[in-house]
């Protein structure tokens, strides 16, 4: 008797786990590939490009002896950290997709708090133009991909 008393909140139990894994195969089976978010980034185990507009911000920069040997360091360890990215087996090519882009992100705040106030503002000024510029080249594009040709409408008979 104590033994059916214990069988059937197991039984249930178990079930309800199963509907819940079973619901959640299914909405991940049914998931549109539009809803499906799969991120544009490098090929898995090499280092992502650094963004040529990144490094553009930063370029024409006076630096002192003190600063390119603090930007050096910071360049140094953040390669470190992505070397120790791209030969980690565990990762996924995904994931060291973003923890490389990540690591890249990070060594850039860190190289503009060594900037002085007024490379700073420098700074941020081309990042500030540079994306007026990206977001101009995106409106020049959006009618050009808007526009099709639509057939002439033929009367009714």
């Amino acid at each position: 008797m104590k033994k059916n008393r214990l069988t059937k909140p197991v039984v249930v139990a178990a079930g309800c786990i199963l509907l819940c894994f079973a619901a959640g195969l299914s909405r991940a089976q049914s998931a549109s590939p539009s809803a499906v978010h799969t991120p544009m980034a490098a090929p898995s185990g090499t280092h992502p490009k650094k963004s040529s507009a990144l490094e553009d911000d930063f370029a024409g920069l006076n630096y002192t002896d003190e600063q390119k040997a603090e930007i050096e360091k910071i360049h140094l360890n953040t390669k470190s950290l992505q070397d120790k990215v791209v030969k980690d087996d565990k990762l996924t090519g995904d994931q060291k997709d973003a923890m490389l882009l990540g690591y890249t992100r990070m060594e850039y705040g860190q190289m503009f708090k060594v900037l002085t106030p007024e490379q700073q503002k420098q700074v941020r000024k081309k990042m500030r133009d540079r994306r007026v510029a990206d977001q101009a080249a995106k409106q020049k594009q959006k009618p050009m991909a808007g526009q099709t040709s639509t057939p002439a409408s033929t009367p009714a008979k």
